[in-house]
């Protein structure tokens, strides 16, 4: 075949890809229309399957050796098989976990049986095509290297690198959607609490590529302040759809317990461990909501728009107050904030967060815990995540430099100490860590003494 006619056939086929992909950058890859082609597909030797990383390449080209050696996605489907999701399953009248949905739909990719092609193995766990969306339609387009991101998006691949997208993605496991979701059912039956950060998940994710300039030029990038934002809001999105939602927001006469502060009732009663929260304003005795991605973005707002901040903090303590007369309340003042917070997704997305505004934030992250607002270990250890990202990103900008770098790392360690374990989380201790935060960053950044 010559290489004009060659060319042309290519560019036939990308077009007539581009064309039959019904697959849209909102749609889950788990959801999608595409084939799911396997692991292998990916896993050639030249493909992205090498040893070590090329050599003066843009593309690391090991990024399947990455996966499968040191990120725990590809032991998620034999997790399945340990004495404790055993007990998991035999708890919820569950046969065999690793072949049960309700454990699939996260623990591998649970792609239709009609969706997956010949050398598709589940056992494989949560593997490329999970995130990456399935390659029959753009696998050709990407092996080829005629077209370019745009293109291989347009064909149906998942655009990870977009933080709206990945937040999306990550939280359709580390938190649920209507089609998957962990109930308080399902964590009484042994499975561990979910947390989830999405800057620092990212930044801890084992990588498998590298954030160059040729990767800023191909793809979209956002820094961490940014990133972790954009992760609060779509948590907060979702949270509130899942609260609303009449198909997820109750067991029989109870409430889906698995929208309340866990540790508010799993303590021992020889922990006398409760404060009050001003903001919040229940008394002792009362289950709260699990509000601390709304503490977060609060912070966010108060930079971004500070009327829908101040919104957010009257809306949320009247959620609160509404939880303690019933649950029509409860989902009359849910609809609101949710109201209020229409749209709040694309406009943190939009928004660039210069030096004075990441000095806000962080000055805010840590008045918030003087003032009580940590005093829950799921707060303390959502903060703790949030303030170490928006150090991280203060660093790469260069706004913390010098001798300051080492001192906050040391306090930050004492905050990561304080949220280690939530059967031994003290609020003071977790409120010492922030002031040694503060103590060692304020001489750089003269942060406010007042929020």
């Amino acid at each position: 075949m010559n290489k004009s006619l060659k060319t042309s056939l290519i560019a036939l086929w990308i077009l007539a890809a581009l064309e039959i992909s019904t697959t849209t950058a909102d749609t889950l890859p788990q959801y999608g229309s595409d084939m799911h082609l396997g692991v292998q597909t990916c896993s050639g030797s030249t493909c992205h399957a090498a040893v070590q990383p090329w050599q003066n390449s843009s593309v690391l080209q090991n990024e399947a050796i990455t996966w499968k050696k040191y990120d725990p996605h590809a032991g998620a489907f034999d997790t399945l098989a340990s004495d404790r999701s055993k007990r998991i399953a035999k708890n919820l009248g569950i046969d065999n976990p690793q072949k049960d949905d309700t454990c699939l739909n996260c623990h591998t990719n649970n792609v239709p049986k009609e969706k997956r092609a010949k050398n598709f193995v589940l056992s494989d766990g949560v593997t490329c095509e999970a995130c990456h969306g399935g390659a029959e339609k753009w696998l050709g387009i990407h092996v080829s290297g005629v077209g370019g991101r745009e293109e291989n998006i347009k064909a149906g691949q998942y655009p990870t690198e977009k933080p709206i997208a990945r937040a999306k993605l990550c939280l359709s496991c580390h938190y649920g959607t209507e089609n998957k979701f962990l109930t308080h059912r399902i964590m009484g039956a042994g499975h561990p609490r979910l947390s989830f950060e999405l800057d620092t998940y990212t930044a801890t994710q084992p990588a498998h590529y590298k954030v160059d300039a040729d990767y800023k030029q191909r793809k979209s990038w956002s820094n961490g302040v940014k990133t972790w934002a954009i992760g609060q809001a779509v948590a907060v999105e979702e949270t509130l759809d899942a609260l609303t939602d009449k198909k997820r927001n109750r067991q029989g006469i109870f409430p889906e317990l698995v929208f309340f502060d866990c540790h508010a009732c799993h303590h021992p009663m020889s922990n006398l461990r409760w404060e009050r929260r001003d903001s919040v304003g229940l008394d002792p005795g009362i289950p709260k909501l699990n509000d601390a991605n709304i503490v977060m973005l609060r912070v966010v707002a108060s930079v971004v728009d500070p009327d829908i901040g101040k919104r957010i903090e009257v809306e949320a303590r009247q959620l609160h107050q509404a939880s303690m007369k019933g649950g029509d309340a409860t989902l009359k003042a849910a609809d609101t904030l949710k109201s209020t917070l229409q749209g709040i997704v694309q406009k943190v997305s939009k928004h660039d967060f210069n030096t004075n505004e990441m000095n806000k934030i962080l000055n805010a992250l840590l008045e918030f815990g003087f003032h009580g607002e940590y005093v829950n270990y799921i707060a303390a250890e959502q903060a703790t995540y949030s303030i170490g990202s928006v150090i991280e990103a203060m660093k790469d900008a260069g706004i913390i430099k010098g001798g300051a770098i080492e001192k906050v790392k040391k306090a930050m360690n004492m905050a990561y100490k304080a949220v280690k374990s939530d059967e031994k989380y003290r609020p003071s201790e977790f409120v010492e860590a922030i002031k040694n935060i503060k103590s060692a960053i304020e001489p750089e950044l003269q942060l406010s003494k007042k929020y």
